[in-house]
């Protein structure tokens, strides 16, 4: 069977997309994900607002703490990303192979999405456990990829992996909303304008403002399983080394979880950090898409040209 280009030059131009987001947007991130990992009683949060875990890091002088667990997340991001744009792009062909349509609906657009982001959530797991782990652990006390991957049971790499496939609802909502958008403002350039070259991408605004927003809703739909996710993968609190020396670890699943929130902050605290998160989410899927739709025919073109230098056998020499 020979390789998909158009599959493959989708999935490098969105890993290198993400791969770039992510880099640009980790400091927001990483004080996301500290201050939506904490679950304590009213009026005894360390972090009240966001802000505060940006303020630790500089009275502290761990300002480049901010970065811990870039590495590790930047592999998990590129990989993931590509994985995922390409089983996105190669299962959408298969569909409009196997069925005979010229488009996809809506409904068949989300089941491809899901199985895509499926695929993802199983490939990368231990990596996304890991990077969760490293930015919610003290600062300055991060520690490496391999020792926190190896700190406990195999089975502990892969916390949270059911929930991050309830989770797969999520790009597959947003990148659904984004192709529908995208087709219809493609569409309504090419009604506009007689030169049919106009409507074949996106410029980078138009492709920013859809991406902002077809994240968004999915962001906002699916934030309350987000936030539990980020709970469960959460490095263990060390600031009181004596209760850790008195108490066994906790075991943090989903239920514990639920009832932790509900319990200590009530329902309100299934949203707590929900405007963090569409600030990070929105400006790095936005930027994502941006870039990705900016490098896509270049990318087509670098691949297209090394293919046929190698000869590789392929089962689609000219993109439609």
């Amino acid at each position: 069977m020979g390789v998909d280009l158009e599959s493959l030059s989708e999935a490098t131009s969105g890993a290198i997309g993400s791969l770039l987001s992510t880099t640009i947007l980790y400091p927001l991130d990483t004080c996301k994900t500290k201050y939506q990992a904490e679950v304590r009683a009213h009026g005894q949060r360390k972090y009240r607002h966001l802000s505060d875990v940006l303020l630790e890091a500089i009275s502290n002088g761990r300002i480049f703490s901010l970065y811990q667990g870039l590495w590790t997340k930047n592999l998990q991001s590129f990989i993931s990303q590509f994985v995922y744009f390409y089983g996105y792009s190669y299962f959408k062909r298969l569909y409009l192979t196997k069925s005979g349509s010229k488009r996809i609906g809506t409904k068949a657009n989300l089941v491809i999405a899901a199985v895509a982001g499926a695929c993802t959530a199983i490939a990368t797991q231990p990596l996304d456990t890991a990077a969760s782990r490293m930015q919610t652990s003290a600062f300055g006390k991060s520690k490496g990829l391999w020792q926190t991957l190896t700190e406990g049971t195999w089975s502990d790499a892969f916390d949270g992996l059911g929930i991050s496939l309830l989770l797969t609802s999520n790009p597959a909502i947003q990148y659904t909303v984004f192709d529908q958008l995208k087709q219809k403002h493609l569409a309504g350039k090419q009604n506009a304008s007689d030169n049919s070259s106009s409507a074949k991408a996106l410029s980078a605004f138009s492709a920013f403002v859809l991406g902002a927003v077809s994240k968004s809703i999915a962001t906002v739909i699916t934030y309350p399983a987000i936030r539990c996710k980020v709970m469960i993968q959460a490095a263990d609190d060390e600031d009181d080394e004596s209760k850790k020396k008195t108490q066994p670890k906790s075991i943090k699943t989903v239920p514990v979880v639920v009832q932790a929130i509900w319990k200590r902050e009530g329902l309100l605290g299934f949203f707590k950090g929900l405007q963090a998160q569409i600030l990070k989410t929105v400006l790095s899927s936005a930027l994502l898409l941006m870039i990705k739709e900016k490098i896509s025919r270049n990318t087509w073109v670098v691949i297209l040209a090394v293919t046929r230098y190698l000869l590789i056998p392929t089962n689609r020499i000219k993109k439609e």
